[in-house]
């Protein structure tokens, strides 16, 4: 089975918002665990340029899992994740979510 790539965009109207979970991100790089070991692949996070194909969305996010299941445990399970969520979900006037295989 190939790895699967998340991209997650946000808009986040306050810039201090903004860096606030840009931080917590850094966090859960660093304490994302399964059965006690990293299980996040890959992760890139960053603001977004500014440009009209953003349609406002200004905080990128694309992570690699090795398995569905292990997305699935991000979604669901991981402490980690919990802590990033209660950071951004008050300050989030949307977010986009989409994943996939890659054919490449």
């Amino acid at each position: 089975m190939a790895v699967i790539e998340r991209v997650t965009l946000f808009k986040i109207p306050n810039n201090d918002d903004r860096q606030r979970v840009l931080e917590q991100f850094k966090v859960l790089v660093k304490s994302a665990t399964k059965d006690g070991k990293p299980y996040i692949s890959n992760a890139a996070v960053g603001a977004s340029f500014d440009d009209p194909r953003t349609h406002g969305y200004n905080l990128s996010v694309k992570m690699t899992f090795q398995s569905l299941d292990d997305m699935r445990y991000y979604d669901n399970d991981c402490e980690a994740h919990k802590a990033l969520k209660a950071v951004a979900v008050p300050v989030k006037e949307d977010l986009l979510t989409t994943y996939f295989e890659s054919v490449v």
